[in-house]
């Protein structure tokens, strides 16, 4: 028997499924949100209509976004999830947040569209198709993880990290050593290869 977080969900699904066409919700006309955005594990295909920019967290993670982040909100104040998708690329993602950015478990070739700088949050793109990290944003304040990806070098990353580097396990089997992160990268914490 079905308890009742499990039929409201339901129940909420049907009518998300409801108002959508094409991948985005036909009457969402959210112009600015000072606190959290969730618009996660609604089957989206499109940002189309979410708000123009959020104070505290955008997730729009676990959904079906197929090729980039066009409509997603401008500036994020906090958090930017976008992981579990099937996003090929990072075009219309935030020039600034404030808190972390992850968009790993896509189909990224590129971070062209990533955000300039993560000052004080982390900057996840594991688990893609990257072969390299040009885009990466020119700093991050945080941990930087591009593990299991396709990477041929580590040209593009950024030039200072705050916390951890972490490039190891790379699917197409390259090993990086601590030398070659230090080339291209300022780390503060562990290096990972």
């Amino acid at each position: 028997m079905k308890n009742l977080k499990q039929i409201i969900k339901e129940e909420y699904r049907k009518i998300l499924q409801e108002q959508t066409q094409s991948g985005f919700i036909k009457t969402l006309k959210i112009r600015k949100v000072h606190g959290y955005f969730n618009c996660s594990d609604n089957y989206l295909t499109l940002l189309k209509g979410a708000p123009s920019s959020v104070g505290g967290g955008f997730y729009c993670d676990n959904n079906n976004l197929t090729s980039n982040l066009i409509g997603a909100p401008s500036s994020v104040g906090n958090n930017f999830y976008c992981s579990y998708n099937n996003l090929t690329s990072l075009q219309g993602a935030p020039s600034s947040i404030g808190g972390n950015f992850d968009c790993s478990y896509n189909n990224l070739t590129s971070l062209e569209g990533a955000p300039s700088s993560v000052d004080s949050g982390d900057f996840v793109c594991s688990d893609n198709e990257l072969t390299s990290l040009e885009g990466a944003p020119s700093s991050v304040g945080g941990f930087f993880y591009c593990y299991k990806n396709n990477l041929t070098s580590l040209e593009g990353a950024p030039s200072s990290v705050g916390r951890n580097f972490n490039c190891r396990s790379q699917k197409n089997g390259i090993k990086f050593t601590e030398q070659d992160v230090r080339k291209v990268s300022d780390v503060e914490g562990s290096i990972l290869t």
